[in-house]
């Protein structure tokens, strides 16, 4: 009798097996998105039981759009899309989901989407975010010593291709945003995909890119260090706890490392540091402390901060202007000549207007710089725009 029970359950767990592989199977049998030849992107969801379906991304007008069913297989084709990196996300029956048909997806704070690329032409933004056939460079996640903040600390290193023959390269200090982290530039900014491409062609010198984590009250991105497995936030950079020292306080123990552990130039022609938005002011604020550290000096939708906890909305060109620290520090900046101090933001960007205050700071001042605007807001599009750009132009 215990053999026949046993072989019973033995058929069971059989078949349960079975039917569980086939609907692993089944359900990720469709393609979605399939980019088309024209440029037009079609998204597929299977949900027999659900009533409403959307598709929400970057690449519709409104933000949002609806999807037909047909037996129970919900679709929609977008119109023909420029070359770029689109991101989106399914809503069913009003709850946010991603695209299961989809692998490809990335985490900006606490919200999850898809991605999806679309190219024309070798050499368009979608091909530069593309990974290509060309060498490629490596990424590290690194732990270093920060004497500054009184903790270990990790930040993301990527080193181009050939690194290890030997030579020495050039260093980019790359800055993230509020609510970012080491991993950033490398999953939202598509870095490392940038450079390689660039630097294949020969658009970009070789050249080694620091990513620190921003955040001076964390150790490392949100699950990577000891405090567990927390919920991150947008001002998670000013609380919990409230941080004690500034990047730019604390960036020497940064340089330091990696000037010890890297093949690196060790002069400030082959020096950079950029940033975007709350690293757009950490850049502003470390190369203005530090004159003479850098000869290329890139703000991407600068958040001009004068503090740890400053409120960047209440600059203005008459606080610029009434500031006798910042007035010295930007005349010895102005002094030690860099050779590219450059600004972009969105003609959208919420920040816009605190940057224009800041340029004309830097007119009243007859500091040089470049300037480029473009379309949209403060988002990663134009981010990975402004370090294509910018990455053409550092250590020519």
């Amino acid at each position: 009798m215990k053999r026949i029970l046993l072989f019973i359950s033995t058929l069971m767990l059989c078949a349960m097996s079975s039917l569980a592989q086939e609907a692993i199977f089944n359900r990720n049998d469709l393609t979605s998105p399939e980019v088309n030849a024209d440029g037009t992107v079609t998204f597929r969801l299977y949900a027999p039981k659900a009533i409403t379906v959307e598709v929400q991304g970057d690449f519709l007008q409104n933000g949002k759009a609806a999807m037909k069913e047909e037996n129970g297989l919900w679709t929609y084709t977008s119109e023909s899309l420029a070359p770029e990196l689109y991101s989106y996300h399914f809503v069913v029956n009003g709850i946010d989901m991603l695209d299961p048909s989809s692998v490809y997806h990335t985490r900006d704070i606490t919200t999850f989407n898809n991605f999806f690329i679309v190219t024309r032409n070798k050499g368009d933004v979608g091909d530069l975010y593309s990974v290509n056939e060309v060498p490629h460079g490596d990424v590290h996640k690194v732990w270093y010593d920060s004497p500054t903040l009184g903790m270990k600390r990790r930040m993301t290193v990527y080193t181009p291709a050939g690194y290890d023959k030997g030579e020495k390269y050039p260093v980019l200090y790359l800055f993230h945003g509020a609510g970012g982290d080491e991993e950033a530039w490398t999953t939202l900014g598509r870095a490392a995909q940038i450079l390689d491409n660039l630097i294949a062609t020969g658009k970009a010198k070789p050249m080694i890119v620091v990513m620190p984590n921003g955040n001076m009250n964390a150790q490392a991105a949100a699950g990577e260090w000891s405090k567990g497995m927390y919920k991150p936030s947008f001002m998670q950079h000013v609380s919990d706890p409230v941080p004690t020292k500034s990047m730019e306080e604390s960036f020497p123990d940064i340089q330091k490392y990696v000037e010890s552990h890297y093949n690196v130039l060790k002069n400030r022609q082959n020096r950079a540091v950029a940033g975007l938005s709350m690293g757009g002011g950490h850049t502003y604020a470390v190369s203005k402390q530090y004159p003479g550290n850098f000869d290329y000096i890139g703000l991407f939708s600068a958040a001009i901060l004068y503090g740890i906890n400053a409120n960047f909305m209440d600059v203005n060109l008459q606080s610029l202007q009434a500031d006798q620290t910042l007035s010295r520090q930007i005349d010895a900046l102005k002094a030690a000549k860099p050779k590219l101090y450059w600004i972009g933001i969105g003609n959208t960007d919420f920040l816009y207007n605190i940057n224009k205050d800041y340029r004309s700071y830097l007119d009243g001042k007859q500091f040089p710089y470049e300037y480029y605007e473009s379309e949209g807001g403060h988002i990663w599009r134009n981010w990975r725009l402004y370090l294509t750009i910018f990455a053409q132009k550092v250590f020519k």
